[in-house]
């Protein structure tokens, strides 16, 4: 198992580590819902230095982009960030994943920790422009700082105006008297805030920063059951859960990112199916029955018959109910159709909602 950088800061937080993506990573510090309603309410903390990040150089940087990447990264501007996937050959996912637009012939590539190896492997084999490739993931840490009062945190430690700052948009500055820190307004939790990208070595001095700046609003680290909670709310995919080698991105519900107006990776055979019309459709569901839907979980018609499972799953701290994702047939896609969960061979009662399940 890897460690991030900050690993013994963690433990000395206090932090339960345990097994994700090949790293020993926080799980919690005090107990989920406290960090959930932290992160919801006021603001919180995520180190996520787990992920991958590649630098994608040189005249043809966009050309490998454009081709491995199903979204079309052609529009970005110097600044702006993009949420693509990358798709396999036979109408799966390799990752989904983030690509900013530094310059005009320089990009930064943000993937799952657990597809590091695999997504890097994956591009340089459509490379055959010999794009110029750095992956930077065990050099850089990740701080996610996320919840209404991340922006007044932050801004105490640089002159950059995030307030001003749009959507998926990032801006590269001092931050905490530390240069060149990527801060972006992307986000995994619907709660607003900022990622911070910082080198290894000015790591601790950005975390003590941003806790120093936050005591006020009594900040807090958050680990990864808050994420995942957090995430769900929202509807966000999670790669492993929600979508894989083996998922459809059109029936995940990424159509919005896949862009037939250029030639990508299996694209001909993503726009059959979609002329052709989805056989199933990852939807939301809330549980009406009381309990908590959990991952696998067998996802049935009125008469027990299975027609899924549950791929994402968990009891909304927000919503105080059960909520869930999964693929069930077109026909029991829409919304406000009812579904069961079977748990412990009880059929409980749930209803399709559209997406996300917390609105604001």
């Amino acid at each position: 198992m890897k460690t991030v950088p900050l690993h013994q800061v963690h433990v000395g937080l206090g932090a339960k580590i345990v097994p994700f993506a090949g790293f020993e990573m926080p799980v919690r510090y005090s107990s989920d819902l406290d960090e959930h309603h932290t992160v919801r309410n006021n603001v919180g903390v995520f180190d996520v230095s787990h992920m991958g990040e590649f630098m994608v150089t040189g005249p043809k940087a966009l050309d490998l982009i454009q081709k491995v990447s199903a979204n079309d990264a052609s529009v970005l501007f110097d600044g702006k960030v993009q949420y693509s996937y990358l798709p396999n050959e036979t109408g799966g996912v390799v990752d989904d994943l983030l690509v900013y637009r530094i310059r005009e012939d320089e990009y930064l590539l943000v993937v799952n920790a657990s597809n590091i190896e695999k997504d890097w492997n994956w591009i340089q084999g459509k490379n055959s422009e010999g794009v110029a490739m750095e992956n930077i993931s065990d050099a850089t840490c990740l701080f996610a700082v996320q919840g209404p009062n991340a922006t007044a945190t932050l801004q105490k430690l640089t002159t950059v105006d995030l307030a001003s700052m749009d959507y998926y948009t990032f801006q590269t500055g001092e931050m905490a008297g530390i240069a060149d820190v990527i801060i972006s307004a992307t986000g995994y939790t619907g709660a607003g805030g900022f990622e911070i990208y910082v080198k290894n070595e000015s790591a601790e001095k950005m975390w003590n920063a941003i806790f120093e700046a936050g005591k006020e609003f009594g900040i807090k680290p958050v680990g990864l059951g808050a994420r995942d909670t957090l995430r769900l709310e929202k509807g966000f995919c999670l790669y492993g859960n929600d979508i894989d080698d083996n998922t459809s991105p059109l029936e995940a519900g990424l159509g919005w990112v896949t862009k037939f107006t250029k030639d990508f990776t299996n694209s001909n055979a993503l726009k059959a199916q979609k002329e052709a019309g989805l056989n199933r459709k990852l939807v939301g569901f809330e549980m009406i029955d009381r309990g908590i839907p959990r991952g696998h979980y067998e996802l049935c018609d009125a008469d027990g018959n299975k027609i899924g499972e549950v791929t994402s799953g968990t009891q909304s701290p927000t919503l105080q109910k059960g909520i869930g994702m999964g693929y069930v047939p077109a026909a029991n896609s829409k919304a406000d159709s009812e579904i069961f969960i079977k748990v412990r061979d009880r059929l409980l009662k749930a209803k399709i909602v559209k997406l996300p399940f917390v609105k604001n």
